[in-house]
């Protein structure tokens, strides 16, 4: 775990909490920024956060969408593992004793699809902004059944880092993982977390702490 340091925890304690929710930050990011950005203009109760911290701001060095090496393949392994590690020390989810949502900006909603294609499904949800699967169709990638695990997805057309076709073939894969897949497409978003994205984001949480959403 070298790449990877001390996460930032925010709101209840993980002890007491309704509902966990692990957001992973974008690469050049941190969980500050994910505080500003995202979690400070959420309005949830009884919720434990969980934010991921990346050594360097980057979970892997490569872009996405680029052909996955042997070096990127070690990279995202251990990241996922890290993320896998801070999921096994929250309590109640070994048990899904409680309801966790596992989410991530960009790089880490990329990091968010590729831990539930290795470790889904949960007693949860899975919430991607700005995400894709990592590597290309032609690359040797894990896939598992996601059981009608709720996943958000998002794009745009305009978005820098993430194509709309990367987008859209992350969607195929959930639907053949058969996620019970909920897409918003944002016509000419940049590169940010939209406020269509956070309420969609806010009501999952409302609904996993009643143990219901859409």
């Amino acid at each position: 775990m070298s790449n990877h340091d001390t996460p930032l925890l925010l709101g209840a304690s993980p002890g007491e909490a309704l509902v966990h929710c692990v957001f992973i930050h974008g690469r050049t990011q941190s969980p500050e920024d994910m505080v500003e950005q995202v979690i400070s203009k959420l309005n949830v109760p009884g919720v434990a956060f969980v934010l991921p911290r990346a050594r360097g701001n980057s979970w892997y060095d490569a872009r996405a969408t680029d052909v996955l090496t042997e070096h990127t393949r070690k990279q995202l392994e251990q990241s996922v593992a890290y993320v896998r590690q801070l999921v096994g020390d929250l309590p109640g989810t070994r048990d899904h004793a409680r309801p966790l949502l596992i989410g991530g900006f960009s790089q880490g909603a990329c990091l968010a699809i590729e831990y539930a294609m290795r470790h889904g499904p949960w007693s949860g949800a899975l919430a991607s902004l700005t995400g894709c699967r990592v590597g290309t169709p032609d690359c040797d990638r894990p896939f598992a059944d996601l059981d009608r695990l709720p996943a958000y997805l998002t794009g745009s057309d305009k978005d820098p880092w993430i194509p709309v076709d990367a987008f859209a073939q992350a969607a195929a894969a959930l639907a053949r993982a058969r996620a019970s897949l909920h897409c918003d497409v944002l016509p000419d978003r940049s590169h940010e977390v939209s406020a269509t994205e956070i309420a969609q984001f806010e009501k999952m949480l409302r609904g996993l702490s009643h143990q219901s959403w859409w």
